[in-house]
């Protein structure tokens, strides 16, 4: 991430207040890594205890605050972002995916709750604090957004869902000076994707596929949210921008 970081001025984010979801590993966690190296005073959520307590002891997290939060729950939503004194930067990142078993309608609607609904709870509950720092939102989309895949429907559902809510978010917050834009990221290497990047041939054919010829890392996320959360992105809204390598027009 170093070369990333040094692309951005040191001090871009310093005396601004960001908040990951999501943020306990993965694609979230880097983005709170990065924004916390630049200066910003960092939250970053999830739902697992554990995995939060191993991220505190991580050096490569100084400076982030770790605290537990359900996406799912809409009244500890509004607690938690309402005992905030202020925020800059909502970056909704929480996701999972279960394979298969989003054929059954109780797991297809979990997934739909935290992809897609957990974005606009915490949007909603953070639009008072962002419209007095004139600040930014950034969902995650995904290539699933643009492409199919038979086993996730849910998590496909979902994903396109960002789309549109972003869309309609940007125009819903635009008159308040707060700009939404969603990152759709490829075949990253991630714990979600391991089955496939740790089965050569499963990971050659994504990698060649690519116009890049290589799987994505978390890191290569990093810099797009950097960059939408940043005075360089003033005039950009309702966009969804791909981080895939080229992969959905190969």
């Amino acid at each position: 991430m170093d070369e990333i970081i040094a692309t951005f001025r040191p001090d871009l984010f310093a005396g601004k207040h960001v908040l990951v979801s999501g943020a306990s590993s993965g694609i979230g966690l880097a983005m709170a890594q990065g924004f916390a190296r630049l200066g910003a005073t960092v939250i970053a959520t999830g739902s697992s205890a554990a995995k939060l307590e191993a991220e505190k002891a991580d050096p490569a997290n100084k400076g982030i605050r770790f605290a537990l939060l359900d996406v799912k729950d809409r009244k500890a939503i509004d607690a938690f972002l309402g005992a905030l004194p202020a925020l800059d930067v909502l970056v909704n990142a929480a996701g999972i995916a279960r394979p298969e078993a989003e054929f059954t309608e109780e797991t297809y609607l979990e997934v739909i709750d935290v992809n897609l609904n957990s974005a606009m709870r915490l949007a909603m509950a953070a639009q008072p604090l962002l419209a007095r720092s004139r600040g930014v939102v950034i969902n995650t989309a995904s290539m699933l957004s643009y492409l199919a895949d038979e086993s996730v429907p849910a998590y496909g559902a979902s994903k396109t869902g960002i789309v549109g809510l972003t869309r309609a978010l940007a125009h819903r917050f635009g008159k308040d000076g707060i700009r939404v834009n969603a990152i759709a990221p490829g075949y990253h290497k991630t714990a979600m994707t391991k089955a496939l990047w740790s089965d050569p041939p499963a990971a050659s054919r994504i990698a060649e596929r690519s116009a890049l010829k290589r799987w994505g890392t978390v890191d290569d996320l990093v810099g797009t949210a950097l960059f939408l959360a940043s005075p360089a992105a003033l005039f950009v809204t309702a966009a969804t921008l791909p981080v895939d390598g080229g992969y959905v027009v190969g």
